[in-house]
């Protein structure tokens, strides 16, 4: 009887290791950006007609409202934005470069085991491999839980380390916009040209997350840099920018090959900032006045 037990949790624990392994998911995230502060900059324009308004809110809608999609397993998880096809007349341009310089683009791979995480990135054409560890996230537990689907979720608040390769975390600073609206009250074209851009804007270290997870899912993953927490992350929400997931699939019939990206120069996320940095004055100094020629990359 002892060796027919004993053969028994053998097998049970060889069929749970299995399932450990095998164990795959996929999650739809629809992502959502507040354009409070775009619709602010519009309506102080009186050069702005109502025409030109619904053009510009139509362009900038794709990098304001993004889907995508997280295919995870037990330690690892790829998360990439779901590509659309572009409307009628529109071939992208920089409103598409844009786009991905707003927490789009390529892949992103999150290692929970190893602590990694590598973006896939591009500026102007050339790609660029953002790898780094693991951002540390002090998650505290909240006496909250709701519903997501079918999913019962417990709420977790932290200050999460900002992500700076993703342009819509830049702020103006204090004035920076009376500057600007006072030199281009005066006409003063030449002082609006020098104006650099990192002058005018700055990136706070830290931001505010609430986040809700569901333990029925027991993996410490999440959308974009968020993991960490005792079951995937469902929803987040930074005050600008809210993640909620749409749909979940577990144990899908066709597996995803869940593992790091290779394309693109490597660089730190620190260092992938500073070519960010110098990429938007070259892009700033082409619109200003006198300004031209082509943007080049390198150097």
């Amino acid at each position: 009887m002892i060796k027919y037990i004993f053969y028994f949790t053998t097998l049970l624990l060889s069929i749970v290791s299995s399932y450990a392994q095998d164990f795959q998911g996929m999650a739809v995230y629809e992502s959502k950006t507040s354009m409070a502060d775009l619709n602010n900059r519009l309506d102080s324009n009186k050069d702005i007609t109502p025409e030109m308004r619904k053009m510009i809110e139509e362009r900038v809608k794709g990098m304001f409202e993004k889907t995508f999609t997280l295919h995870f397993d037990k330690v690892a998880s790829i998360y990439e934005e779901e590509q659309k096809l572009d409307a009628p007349g529109q071939d992208g341009g920089p409103f598409k470069m844009m786009s991905s310089m707003t927490g789009g683009g390529g892949k992103q791979y999150k290692n929970v085991k190893d602590k990694k995480v590598m973006m896939e990135k591009d500026i102007f054409g050339k790609e660029f491999l953002v790898s780094d560890s693991l951002p540390v996230i002090k998650w505290k537990m909240e006496n909250e839980s709701k519903k997501i689907g079918n999913y019962t979720c417990y709420k977790a608040t932290a200050q999460m380390p900002v992500d700076k390769s993703n342009m819509m975390n830049f702020r103006p600073k204090k004035g920076a916009e009376e500057k600007i609206k006072k030199l281009q009250e005066e006409g003063n074209e030449e002082e609006l040209k020098k104006t650099n851009f990192m002058d005018m804007v700055e990136m706070p270290d830290f931001v505010e997350v609430t986040a809700w997870y569901t333990p029925e899912i027991p993996i410490n993953q999440g959308p974009a840099n968020y993991w960490g927490l005792p079951g995937l992350i469902l929803e987040v929400n930074d005050g600008k920018t809210n993640i909620l997931c749409s749909k979940i699939v577990l144990n899908t019939k066709e597996k995803v090959e869940i593992k790091e990206p290779k394309k693109g120069q490597k660089v730190t996320q620190e260092e992938f900032a500073e070519i960010l940095m110098k990429k938007m004055q070259e892009m700033q100094q082409m619109g200003g006045p006198g300004g031209g020629g082509r943007m080049r990359m390198g150097g």
